[in-house]
């Protein structure tokens, strides 16, 4: 790993992860005490206390590596974000996806309201995925005969939020990759249906689970269409340690949830014909740069991410000095230096397991057989 990285993650490491455990602690402490007092009152505090965690992933994001996110939606849309309940569908390109959302529920004002459904590893992770269960997320196993109740269930408990909430669903149910891609287009062309060359199948049966539980309560779908410019590399959490940066292009559209039909075959359909569309658009872009007629508006940059960093890293500095006045009292200089270094390789150790696992091309193809040569060169795509 270069210098610069290693610069970067050691420092940011330390300040997420003492940070990151203060706040799963101050929520633990809301979850027992005022949780079952008021719902609405705890989801409210916690909304606040999520985003002290969650801004510091943004801040690097918006202020370290620079990336740039270009959002493409009308007037009308852009002005609703953050002001209404929303069900959001998006084309899964890598685990970065979430972070996408995370950075544009900020800019709506609803980043500690922001939420998604889930394998259900990801809610045992320290920090970050404690941090979501704290917060309402749904986790699935991916059996369908144990996650309908838990859909339903996580679904019915939204009813009562009291904040305008994102809920983001990734129909693909896995990320994209050229081995499952190539898994997709063979089962396309066998089934007769359109084969897609930029996205994956979708899987229905959670979007139509969702739109059946949340259309009483929930006004709209917004469905992203996301994509890396032309000629950039796509982001990675390593990319954005080491301060590079890409451009990502969002294209929003808002649908009323009581266009949808009524029937659960009818919302499957809506879904498949959504992602034909989102197809469409995509090999539009990547083949003659067009990315759809849609204003590019303005998300901006807010500095509050830079106050939050700033805050921690004082806060966090100053414990930090008062830590080792005490331990210099019970303990020789050298077995404070060896603690020292012995603490900063942890985290270190730690970062670079996150980073690693966190990359897209390491995710495990969808599917166990081997496509033909000539199937792979008839559905070979762009």
């Amino acid at each position: 790993m270069a210098w610069p990285a290693v610069l970067v993650i050691v420092p940011v490491g330390i300040i997420f992860l003492l940070s990151g455990l203060i706040v799963n602690l101050i929520q633990a402490v809301l979850f027992i005490l005022v949780r079952p007092v008021s719902k609405s009152l705890h989801r409210r505090i916690n909304k606040i206390v999520a985003e002290l965690l969650w801004l510091e992933l943004i801040v690097l994001v918006d202020w370290w590596a620079n990336l740039k996110i270009e959002v493409y939606a009308d007037d009308e849309t852009f002005e609703l974000l953050g002001k209404e309940h929303a069900l959001v569908i998006s084309n899964h390109n890598s685990d970065l996806d979430w972070l996408v959302g995370w950075i544009l529920a900020q800019r709506s004002g609803c980043l500690g309201s922001a939420l998604a459904v889930m394998k259900k590893e990801a809610k045992v992770l320290p920090i970050i995925g404690w941090s979501m269960w704290f917060s309402d997320y749904v986790f699935l196993e991916r059996s369908w005969g144990k996650d309908e109740r838990t859909l339903q269930s996580g679904f019915e408990r939204l009813a009562d939020f009291p904040m305008p909430f994102w809920l983001a669903l990734f129909v693909e149910g896995t990320r994209f990759t050229q081995a499952k891609l190539l898994a997709a287009q063979e089962f396309a062309a066998s089934r007769g249906i359109p084969v897609p060359r930029n996205v994956l199948i979708p899987r229905t049966k959670g979007f139509v689970s969702a739109v059946t539980h949340l259309r009483s309560f929930v006004p709209a779908i917004y469905d992203a269409t996301v994509a890396v410019a032309n000629s950039q590399p796509a982001p990675t959490f390593l990319r954005i340690f080491r301060g590079q940066s890409s451009v990502i292009k969002v294209l929003l559209e808002r649908h009323s949830m009581q266009e949808l039909p009524e029937t659960a075959d009818g919302i499957a359909q809506w879904c498949k014909d959504a992602f034909v569309t989102k197809d469409a658009v995509l090999e539009k872009y990547f083949s003659k740069d067009i990315f759809r007629d849609k204003k590019l508006q303005d998300i901006g940059r807010p500095k509050k991410s830079l106050f939050v960093m700033i805050f921690w890293s004082s806060l966090l500095a100053y414990a930090t000095v008062r830590l080792f006045q005490w331990l210099s009292l019970f303990l020789a200089s050298w077995e404070v230096i060896a603690f020292s270094i012995a603490f900063l390789f942890l985290v270190t150790i730690i970062m670079q397991i996150l980073i690693q696992s966190s990359e897209s091309e390491r995710s495990t193809p969808a599917t166990n057989f081997t496509l033909s040569e000539g199937t792979r060169q008839r559905l070979l795509p762009r």
